[in-house]
């Protein structure tokens, strides 16, 4: 299941063909071209569990004749790699045998059997010694959970794989891995965290068999935007030589970024409705739309309310290019929810920001919690007393 430098991995990039089949913004034209190449994709790769699985649910139909030729190659194609492990384990090394337990797992893989492809990579794990090599099972587990979302075993095989990071392993893998747990935690909306982990990726970056090196950059951009502060923003992203050349290739992108840092807001709303369709039809950003529509939101709204002790709802309006109604009802619910630190006096049309003390917060909490270490320890006291 492994990408060649630059090619995304088939079984993934058929993962998203399948979302966009089911996507309601997706038109029926678009429906009809990305359902022929997912049933031609399927064909030719005798994926015959997968087809039983989307016929199931509706979304490929696939003639039943087919489905009993593609189960006869899957038959005939077990039949030569069992007769391959057979005869490795009786004339060959442990590496031969290996080799021939790796090749029945990933054919597991190419045909959409994932429990049976896991089970398999199992057996291939206990014919391993190499740390390098058993890192790249693990590899392909992940790419088995990102093909179903399965982020219960994408967690485990993260985990797994920092474990035998900690017995040897080469830079080349660790970087890997950073980027699938980047994707992992972008998809489970820990974007502090995963733009971390982008970020500290952009100059390594070799996981073609994800996404390609533009989506990367996509990610990096838009989970960096609501994560990081200006000055790192400027220094970790904007000036990214690495994003720099990139960026100007995907639409929308690049105007959405330099406008928010420049203080454009009303070229930064114009780019963010053009990259909110982008961000819909992604995989792996869709579950969590409306959530990264509100923090992208408050980010650029506390910008612009940071350099202002008062102003005119008039003025912000304007700056935004939106209506004085739209932007009063944004910062209600904004405010409301405790997001901006401001208040609305709509009697003469003015918001005053009151935002709070870091210094005083700090002694508050520090307060808070000598309190609790006190009383902890008078109970403690006590029960040593007696």
């Amino acid at each position: 299941m492994e990408g060649q430098e630059g090619t995304q991995q088939p079984q993934l990039a058929l993962a998203h063909k399948l979302f966009l089949l089911n996507h309601p913004a997706v038109d029926d034209i678009e429906k009809v071209r990305l359902r022929d190449e997912a049933l031609s994709f399927v064909i030719d790769a005798d994926m015959a569990p997968l087809c039983e699985t989307l016929a199931a649910s509706s979304v490929l139909s696939v003639d039943q004749k087919v489905l009993d030729s593609m189960r006869d190659k899957i038959d005939d194609e077990l039949k030569k790699l069992d007769e391959k492990i057979a005869d490795a384990e009786e004339n060959l090394g442990e590496s031969e045998v290996r080799e021939a337990h790796l090749a029945k797992s990933l054919f597991y893989v190419r045909i959409g059997d994932k429990e049976k492809a896991l089970e398999q990579l199992k057996i291939t794990e206990s014919k391993t010694v190499a740390v390098g090599q058993r890192m790249d099972l693990v590899f392909h587990t992940l790419q088995i959970g990102f093909f179903y979302m399965d982020f219960d075993l994408i967690s485990k095989s993260i985990d797994k794989a920092k474990n035998l990071f900690e017995e040897g392993g080469d830079w080349e893998r660790k970087n890997r891995l950073k980027v699938y747990e980047g994707l992992f935690c972008m998809s489970t909306r820990n974007f502090k965290k995963a733009a971390d982990l982008f970020l500290d990726s952009i100059s390594t970056f070799t996981t073609y068999e994800l996404f390609p090196y533009d989506t990367f950059i996509f990610y990096t951009v838009l989970t960096s935007i609501i994560s990081l502060d200006r000055v790192s923003l400027k220094q970790k992203v904007v000036d990214a030589p690495e994003i720099l050349t990139v960026i100007g290739k995907i639409p929308f992108l690049s105007e959405f970024l330099n406008s928010l840092y420049e203080c454009q807001y009303k070229s930064f709303f114009s780019a963010f409705a053009g990259l909110t369709e982008h961000i819909k039809l992604d995989r792996y950003l869709n579950p969590h739309f409306r959530y990264y529509m509100r923090e992208i939101r408050t980010v650029v709204y506390s910008q612009f309310l940071e350099s202002y002790k008062s102003v005119t709802i008039e003025a912000m309006a304007k700056a935004f290019g939106v209506t004085v109604d739209f932007i009063d009802l944004e910062l209600s619910r904004f405010i409301a929810a405790g997001k901006l630190h401001c208040k609305i006096d709509k009697v003469v049309g003015v918001l005053e920001t009151n935002r709070p003390d870091a210094k005083n917060a700090l002694y508050q909490a520090t307060i808070k919690q000598g309190d609790f270490l006190l009383n902890r320890i008078q109970k403690l006291s006590r029960v040593i007393d007696l």
